[in-house]
């Protein structure tokens, strides 16, 4: 579990597993490249606020106002033809990029196009959920994962009404000039995690 999210932490997580034999490995293991387990990995105050936020974040008032939250600007969106996958939950909001962008093929990026787009037009960051991620193979060829999705995650406990107006207003005025984006083609990539360091550039029209 990733406490970054919602573990209200900032830093973190936890492993958990129901094989002694596999968790005495990952024990040793963190030995030697972390600490004791008694450290977690982390700072105290670090190991402090995971252990307050896994309380915190299932009181029901938070949780009411963070699936809220989420499902406003899902609202937002949808009003805006923006297709997104529905019902949005607690943690993000999923754009379908490849029905937003159909004439950029999958081998293309449009989950790339997207957020570039985004990031361009008004300084919000999401990830590509799709076949940069998935799309890769041992072997070294690539196929279309089974969709291409662009991720708004929400930090928690951040972000006014404002804020989430504001992302909506932005992803809008990417739908609405759609036609313009254009299909990307991977410059570099490590042969392993592409998705965190690959680099791209735009297709020519």
């Amino acid at each position: 579990m990733s406490a970054k999210k919602d573990g209200l932490a900032n830093i973190g997580g936890f492993l958990a597993m129901n094989d002694d034999r596999w968790a005495s490995s990952a024990r040793n293991l963190l030995i030697l490249t972390e600490g004791f387990p008694t450290y977690g990995g982390l700072a105290g105050y670090d190991l402090e606020a995971i252990a307050r936020g896994l309380e915190e974040v299932v009181e029901e008032p938070y949780l009411h106002y963070r699936i809220r939250s989420t499902a406003y600007l899902g609202e937002k969106l949808t009003a805006a033809g923006v297709p997104i996958i529905k019902p949005p939950g607690g943690h993000a909001i999923y754009i379908d990029a490849r029905a937003l962008l159909p004439h950029i093929p999958p081998l293309e990026y449009p989950g790339i196009a997207c957020v570039n787009a985004l990031y361009l037009g008004g300084g919000v960051r999401g990830v590509e959920i799709g076949t940069v991620m998935f799309g890769q193979h041992p072997d070294g060829t690539e196929t279309p994962a089974a969709m291409d999705l662009v991720r708004l995650a929400i930090p928690r406990r951040v972000y006014t009404q404002s804020h989430i107006d504001y992302v909506a207003e932005v992803v809008t005025a990417v739908g609405q000039r759609r036609d313009e984006l254009r299909g990307h083609r991977m410059t570099n990539a490590p042969a392993v995690l592409q998705h965190f360091t690959a680099t791209f550039e735009p297709r020519r029209a």
